[in-house]
């Protein structure tokens, strides 16, 4: 008896043929979707290498170049820190120049220097404008000086260190024992002041002394002492802000 051969069932063929045209229909989607979130640069990324990949033995491109003469160039990013320094150099330049004319209109000059280090903007004060020799008490006389400085301090929002310094001559007094005590209770006194009398932000502030250990001249001579007895008011340079802000 002859085996009747059993045909294979093709019915669901056309699944398959269904299925891949899902397929693809869905990664084109998904392609089209992806181009046009694509960024310009990518996008032009893109263009490039596939000008490279298409490019015929020739030299010739076989997809076209369009004309971009008309299109706006890309603007580079600007160099924000290189921005920040500058405006603090000419804010810094400009209180210091309010600062000077301030002196050189009254009984200050020839007393208080400025200057612009690293560091900031520092205002020095010869001891003898504020102090009496060997005392911290700020004089009466002069207190309306401190005081309208006080308002150019406030027209910025800098810390502000003050730093009281001393010669090299030893003191010991019935209020002072040392030039470290003497320096650095003339500092806190002109602080104190700035925040009572000047309305300066007390949380900008803060006072130091160095005694006789930051001399700008040397102590040999009169004048050298002289130059080293002083009080300086530093305006702190912004690029040193995150190290006084608290953690």
């Amino acid at each position: 008896m002859k085996r009747i051969k059993k045909e294979k069932d093709n019915s669901e063929r056309w699944m398959l043929s269904y299925l891949d045209f899902i397929t693809l229909l869905m990664i084109f989607f998904l392609m089209m979707y992806a181009i046009s979130n694509v960024d310009t640069k990518k996008s032009q990324a893109l263009a490039t290498s596939l000008k490279i990949g298409f490019n015929s033995g020739n030299g010739t491109n076989i997809i076209a170049t369009s004309d971009n003469s008309n299109e706006t160039s890309v603007v580079e990013p600007i160099d924000v820190q290189a921005a920040a320094a500058k405006a603090e150099e000419e804010k810094l330049a400009d209180v210091k120049k309010k600062i000077d004319d301030l002196v050189a209109n009254s009984e200050l000059k020839g007393s208080i220097s400025t200057s612009i280090q690293d560091r900031g903007l520092v205002i020095s004060f010869n001891d003898t404008v504020f102090f009496n020799r060997g005392e911290a008490n700020i004089k009466t006389d002069w207190q309306s000086k401190l005081v309208a400085i006080s308002k150019i301090l406030n027209e910025i929002d800098n810390y502000i260190h003050v730093e009281g310094h001393t010669d090299n001559v030893a003191i010991n007094t019935n209020y002072f024992h040392s030039n470290w005590q003497l320096s650095s209770i003339r500092a806190a006194n002109v602080v104190e002041f700035l925040i009572a009398q000047g309305s300066v932000n007390p949380e900008r502030l803060s006072s130091t002394g160095y005694g006789e250990y930051r001399p700008v001249k040397s102590n040999d001579t009169i004048e050298g002492k002289a130059s080293n007895r002083r009080v300086d008011i530093l305006i702190l340079n912004n690029k040193f802000k995150a190290s006084e802000t608290p953690k």
